[in-house]
């Protein structure tokens, strides 16, 4: 967004290795903007752009990203000066819905279009009258006149006119009281060395990729992946290391597809500290231990692996009454196992679909959006438990009998467990125990018949609703058959 300060933003940006930095100005936008956002957010793209090509320029870091601009771009001559000013590259989005038939009736989020662009009502699409060409056409004449200013500069290639402000003047004789006494004149500001540094991309962007852990968790299972042979390795970690998995998984998945390997195939252990994302997306077939602690977004996405976080083998803390994961863990994930011998932070399992999970405490928000899959929980809880939970199922243990007051139940229902459902929370603590050693879920154990009396069930109402109405077609089917 344009703004005062977007300058020292965009250098952020670029030294962070961004491949292109967009400067958006304060016209233009969604339809479902509000109209306090549409009139009173950001400020005209000239502002933002001349102050961003500056800025980059002047810590010579423009010719490492594309800068691009927009914000009610409709016509040759928005983009000369637009590339003049800096860019090169431009977003035109508004014009191109109008010349599709876009009336702006400012209704995109109500799906009321009442000529059939943005809404899926069939009704209200059957009133499309655009036509591919007329885009074609636009887009055609953006550039004939691009082409004609550019010629009248005296200008080749785009490129050559990237950032040449002096071909650029301000109106004079400006009588209106608001602008008269506007000092314009750093917008057309060049850095003295400006013509030593590059105005535009010219060089790529060093991301970093080709010496990350993942290429080392490729190469060591490279005759796994050729011939699903069973391996292991250990590895150490750091929280430099993101997204752990998430390649791996990617070169399964372009040979074995969604089923991946066989359960166990590829067993890593990793001591240290984990960056954000540790197991991202792991596929089926892979098992990830970490012994030590993680980052935010621990096993997002996971698609069928199975992960284990252990404490360090030297920590001295009691592994219930600390955390040793982030915030948001399994964020979206549709399948697969955790088992956290430890804490974790806020928003445990939001969006999980499908993993099976067993941690040793959560913060707020645990289980939100949740829509599948099973999580135990032997340790305490934060507010807002279950908020927006609509599938899946939630076993808290609860020797004192408060969790009521934690859960939010606008949504869900509190049982009491039956007998097959203690059956499967108990199958999930012996795993718990099985892969961590650890002594609560020993403890546990031990003494089920007492202990498991402690377990409340959090059951979303319209998934209950949902089997009820299975179990009745089911039997009557068997009945029908019978």
């Amino acid at each position: 967004m344009s703004k005062a300060g977007v300058g020292i933003i965009a250098s952020g940006v670029a030294k962070a290795h961004a491949d292109a930095i967009l400067i958006s100005g304060h016209d233009g936008g969604t339809g479902a903007s509000p109209i306090s956002s549409i009139k009173h957010a950001g400020l005209p793209w000239e502002l933002g752009l001349a102050e961003s090509h500056q800025t980059l320029v002047k810590n010579q870091l423009r010719d490492r990203v594309v800068l691009q601009t927009d914000g009610q771009m409709r016509t040759g001559r928005d983009l000369a000066i637009a590339t003049l000013l800096g860019a090169e590259e431009w977003g035109v989005a508004t014009a191109a819905l109008v010349v599709e038939g876009c009336i702006m009736m400012r209704k995109c989020h109500l799906n009321t279009c009442p000529v059939g662009i943005a809404t899926q009502d069939p009704e209200l699409r059957k009133r499309f009258a655009g036509d591919p060409q007329h885009v074609i056409n636009f887009f055609t004449y953006l550039a004939e006149e691009l082409r004609e200013i550019m010629a009248e500069l005296g200008f080749r290639k785009v490129t050559d006119m990237v950032g040449k402000v002096e071909m650029l003047k301000m109106k004079k004789n400006i009588d209106h009281w608001k602008y008269r006494h506007l000092d314009l004149s750093p917008i057309l500001y060049k850095e003295p060395a400006g013509d030593e540094i590059g105005q535009y991309k010219m060089v790529d962007q060093d991301h970093g990729i080709d010496d990350i852990l993942d290429r080392k968790l490729i190469e060591h299972a490279r005759f796994t992946l050729q011939g699903g042979h069973a391996i292991s390795g250990v590895f150490s970690i750091r929280n430099t290391d993101r997204a752990v998995g998430a390649m791996l998984s990617n070169e399964i998945s372009k040979k074995y597809k969604g089923d991946g390997l066989p359960d166990g195939t590829i067993e890593y252990r990793f001591r240290g500290s984990a960056g954000q994302s540790f197991g991202a997306f792991v596929a089926p077939g892979v098992q990830f231990t970490l012994e030590g602690e993680s980052n935010d977004y621990f096993g997002k996405g996971l698609s069928g692996g199975r992960l284990i976080v252990t404490p360090d083998r030297d920590a001295k803390y009691q592994p219930d009454q600390n955390i040793i994961i982030g915030n948001v863990a399994l964020y979206g994930a549709t399948g697969g196992e955790a088992y956290i011998h430890g804490m974790a932070g806020e928003r445990f399992a939001v969006r999980n679909s499908g993993v099976q999970a067993v941690v040793e405490g959560v913060g707020d928000h645990g289980c939100e959006y949740m829509t599948g899959g099973i999580v135990v929980n032997l340790g305490s809880w934060g507010r807002n438990f279950a908020a927006g939970m609509s599938g899946g199922v939630a076993y808290l243990y609860d020797p004192q009998q408060i969790f009521s007051e934690s859960c939010n139940m606008e949504m869900v229902e509190l049982e009491t467990p039956d007998l097959i459902d203690l059956e499967e929370a108990r199958r999930l603590i012996r795993n718990h125990f099985r892969y961590t050693s650890s002594a609560l879920a020993l403890r546990i154990l031990t003494d089920w018949e007492r202990e498991g009396q402690h377990f409340i069930k959090v059951m979303p109402s319209d998934y209950k609703a949902v089997l009820k109405q299975r179990q009745k077609i089911t039997k009557a089917e068997k009945i029908k058959v019978g």
